[in-house]
């Protein structure tokens, strides 16, 4: 190809060449003629008119219009060679054309955030949020210069994104609760406790995040591979005297396959219960978990992030229907600050690993993995603006062996959830995102137990409901936003079948820890400084929230609620880049 066109190339040369010397030597030979004759009109009389001047005009017009059209149609010839020859500007060719690792051009506008908290650190909408697997993808391109976003590399066939950022988080709380930079809802003290009278301070780098996405188009399906990490582990005992050493600690893990109107999942994920902002997808930039700084979000918020194999179909570019086997867990409160059951005294050990208090790992048995159904429309409005709904449903079943009568005890659990998120005006969004269960409990963060034990050993679910609503603005490189978190929690109990005492949740003379209802209101902003592809992005972050702690019982002279105000200030700083976009 490149020898024809630069044999092509050589001989329209030629050609230019020819007419040019024709050219030149026609307006030699008419600059000649065109002397002589005004030689001889020298020598004539005044007043005589020579005789050949007109038919010479008319000859020199015909020829310059003949060379003019002859070097337009030499023109089109050279541009038309121009096109078809390769472009050689870039030495290594195309990306993919030449084996290893090459530099792959990301978003050419935006820097890129843990594919996970698009939403939470930059407050501009445009930015590109980690879409969801395109459908049947012939392969992937990435927009832009290779130069204005270097954090995207090339292997083969998979284009791989580094995700992250470096995060300093501040949080002042007028109450002490020991929970460091994430809030136990469940357990703010009351203002008559030494830790109610205390005041708490934390600055803490455990946020900062590190990860990797990985996009690859195989046989006509689009494959996309999440990691992402933090090192809000375990902390040693120790650990704030001096080397304050966090741990690191796996957060999301999986991949994700698509292939026409089918995709399959498989690994650890937020769960599919999440409220999304977007159809069905496991990017965390398309789900909606508030943009609080508190590392454990808004209180009401329904979320988890477990093992899981999800199936989704997607019919219609706006139609979403998904189904999701995730770890189960028989959960009775004890975790995050969560309120705890009381057990029946004779079953207390019996069930001690059969039932998850907060501390008991991975001895807890399972049945069969929870299940949850989700349908999510996004229908395209002609005004342009976002809307997003979805409906979803949760089922579990419980069991446990009571070694006193010699039987197994069964019941099942349910929840169901109605989302909603609509873009009012360019840049205002209103949320709501509600959810009640009789048994699920464990998914609004473990704030509720998930069920109660009757005095036989019997199971009795737990009814438990939330919400998070609220309002979302973004201006420019600003973003403001207010949510309100509640949570109701249900009671039973039953009288102790050995000594007559009350076991179960909210009984008569129940401990404080037994909450009835937990309320947040929060309002916070995101300004950002700068962004750059090349560079990355400076966010400050600020968030203030108002907590208040209802029990199902108030010990005569104690307060009737706990409340705490807590002040969130945040530094981030995300890597350039941004995953491909899909062809």
């Amino acid at each position: 190809m490149l020898r024809s066109c630069r044999s092509r190339l050589c001989r329209s040369l030629c050609v230019t060449t020819l007419i040019l010397v024709g050219w030149f030597a026609s307006a030699f030979a008419s600059q000649g003629e065109a002397d002589s004759s005004r030689a001889n009109s020298k020598s004539k009389p005044a007043g005589s008119a020579p005789s050949g001047i007109p038919n010479d005009i008319a000859e020199l017009k015909q020829q310059l219009s003949e060379q003019q059209k002859q070097l337009a149609e030499l023109q089109r010839q050279i541009e038309e060679l121009r096109r078809q020859l390769p472009d050689h500007s870039h030495r290594n060719g195309p990306a993919g054309d030449s084996p290893g690792i090459q530099l792959q051009s990301a978003s050419a506008t935006r820097p890129v955030i843990p594919a996970g908290e698009t939403e939470r650190w930059m407050p501009d909408d445009s930015v590109a949020r980690g879409a969801a697997p395109s459908p049947a993808p012939a392969g992937m391109q990435s927009s832009g210069d290779a130069e204005s976003a270097p954090l995207q590399f090339r292997i083969g066939t998979a284009n791989i994104t580094p995700v992250g950022f470096l995060d300093l988080t501040s949080v002042w709380r007028d109450t002490a609760q020991g929970s460091g930079i994430g809030t136990n809802f469940g357990a703010i003290p009351s203002g008559n406790t030494t830790q109610g009278k205390l005041t708490e301070l934390r600055l803490s780098a455990q946020n900062s995040r590190v990860g990797s996405r990985v996009d690859a188009g195989i046989k006509g399906a689009y494959v996309i591979a999440y990691w992402e990490s933090d090192f809000l582990g375990f902390v040693p005992g120790n650990a704030a005297v001096t080397s304050n050493s966090d741990t690191f600690r796996l957060r999301l893990f999986w991949v994700d396959v698509r292939k026409g109107k089918w995709e399959v999942l498989g690994g650890q994920s937020w769960s599919m219960i999440t409220p999304g902002r977007k159809g069905i997808s496991p990017l965390p930039g398309d789900l909606f978990f508030s943009h609080d700084i508190d590392v454990n979000y808004q209180l009401g918020l329904t979320w988890s992030r477990d093992p899981q194999f999800r199936l989704v179909y997607h019919p219609t570019d706006s139609l979403a229907m998904g189904f999701s086997l995730e770890s189960p867990e028989q959960y009775i409160g004890g975790s995050a600050g969560g309120s705890l059951i009381t057990l029946p005294s004779t079953l207390a050990a019996a069930y001690a690993s059969q039932l998850n208090n907060g501390g008991t790992t991975l001895n807890v048995p399972g049945i069969h993995p929870d299940i949850i159904a989700k349908v999510a429309f996004d229908p395209k409005l002609q005004s342009g603006r976002a809307l997003h709904i979805e409906v979803g449903a949760l089922a579990r079943t419980f069991r446990v062996w009571n070694p006193l009568v010699g039987r197994h005890f069964r019941a099942t659990g349910s929840g169901v959830q109605a989302n909603l998120g609509v873009e009012l005006f360019r840049g205002f969004r209103v949320l709501s995102n509600n959810y009640w269960s009789a048994g699920g409990g464990r998914y609004i963060f473990g704030q509720a137990p998930d069920l109660v034990v009757r005095g036989d050993g019997s199971l009795s679910p737990l009814h438990a409901s939330s919400t998070v609503s609220g309002i979302e603005y973004t201006k420019n490189n600003t973003l403001l936003y207010a949510y309100y978190g509640g949570l109701s929690i249900g009671r039973s109990f039953t009288a102790d079948t050995t000594d007559g005492r009350f076991a179960g949740y909210g009984y008569p003379g129940s401990p404080g820890s037994q909450n009835r209802s937990i309320q947040e209101g929060t309002v916070g902003f995101t300004r950002t400084f700068w962004k750059d592809a090349r560079y990355g992005a400076l966010s400050l972050m600020g968030q203030y929230s108002y907590l208040v702690r209802k029990p199902w019982v108030v010990t005569p002279g104690q307060p009737g609620s706990a409340k705490a105000n807590m002040i969130f200030l945040d530094l981030r700083y995300a890597l350039p880049g941004s995953a491909p976009s899909a062809k």
